[in-house]
């Protein structure tokens, strides 16, 4: 098996497979690493409040350990990507999807506006059907914790889970088997829709160990993943996808109060919520995410952004890039300022 294969322009480099490994090898790596170091400072710094005598007894603070998990996260992500890109991949770490420009920065602003919008869709059907009532308004993990305060822990929490997920599931794995399986036989376009699927599908893989997982949440996780490849695999940019992902999130556990891909909202709520009505519809005890209304959320998703890249590009066509390797005769795959 050649280890070694020469890409777009003569640029030597292992194969995408090898990549993709490597990446995720180092990814695990260092992101329990900058957990474990950011637990630790944590624990140390608090360290009041966690003995028999402290103030709020023995039990850790469970949001706050969430919080520094996804940070950590972010970090090892964010590292891994630059190492696999300089050594791996031979490109800069823009070219995974970070190209910072006036019309990056709109993108992600759409993107933010539009989880948002899903997710007030999917509660006001649920409303409107009485399958939800509402019990409770600006409640607080923890009483005496001011609400604004508390808001802040899940709003940082969402915000690196956005991050990290679309660096890694779409900037990092997205590109990387697209660039890998284009073959004559399939052609750039090809490879990147065969890429997103398959990315998409490892993104769903990841979800099913969450509590109450079931076959249709993973089947609809892969498909909330094919949704947020949209903006990537049309831009070559995640920043409609770091949007959306992130307000959908936060929308969906500390807006409204529904469970996110089976956990239970941590920090604050705006809304407290008693659900009821079938789990099809629903999703039940995970969240929206596996019912049919989440479904039907996905899909309008999809309209909208579509819409949104032509609107603003004047086009509407797959970012074909994606599936191209480094050139030497150029640092960058930047796509046109949109």
């Amino acid at each position: 098996m050649q280890l070694f294969v020469g890409e777009s322009g003569g640029v030597r480099r292992i194969r995408a497979l090898w990549r993709l490994l490597g990446q995720f090898v180092v990814f695990v790596v260092a992101t329990a690493l900058f957990t474990s170091l950011l637990a630790l400072a944590w624990f140390f710094v608090r360290r009041g409040e966690l003995t028999p005598g402290g103030p709020t007894g023995t039990a850790p603070n469970f949001p706050a350990l969430l919080f520094i998990g996804s940070l950590g996260s972010v970090l090892g992500v964010f590292l891994s990507v630059w190492l696999a890109g300089r050594y791996l991949d031979r490109r800069p770490f823009a070219d995974f999807g970070f190209h910072l420009s006036g019309g990056w920065w709109l993108d992600l602003l759409f993107g933010l506006a539009l989880g948002a919008l899903l997710m007030t869709f999917v509660f006001l059907i649920e409303l409107g059907s009485g399958w939800v009532k509402i019990t409770g308004a600006f409640e607080t993990a923890r009483p005496g914790t001011p609400f604004a305060l508390a808001i802040l822990l899940p709003a940082g929490l969402f915000v690196c889970v956005g991050v990290y997920e679309e660096t890694l599931s779409r900037g990092y794995q997205l590109r990387n088997a697209a660039e890998g399986l284009n073959y004559p036989a399939l052609g750039a376009r090809g490879a990147i829709l065969l890429a997103w699927i398959l990315s998409s599908i490892f993104f769903g893989a990841l979800h099913v160990g969450n509590p109450n997982a079931t076959f249709l949440s993973t089947a609809n996780i892969t498909l909330a993943g094919i949704l947020l490849g949209l903006g990537y695999v049309l831009t070559g940019e995640l920043a409609i996808p770091i949007g959306l992902h992130i307000t959908w999130n936060f929308f969906q556990a500390n807006v409204y109060g529904f469970p996110v891909s089976g956990l239970r909202p941590v920090g604050a709520m705006f809304l407290e919520i008693a659900q009821g009505g079938p789990e099809s519809w629903t999703g039940g005890p995970f969240g929206p995410e596996a019912g049919l209304i989440g479904v039907a959320a996905m899909i309008l998703g999809g309209l909208l952004m579509t819409l949104w890249v032509r609107l603003r590009s004047g086009k509407l066509a797959i970012h074909t890039p994606l599936a191209e390797g480094p050139r030497p005769d150029r640092e960058s795959l930047h796509p046109p300022e949109r």
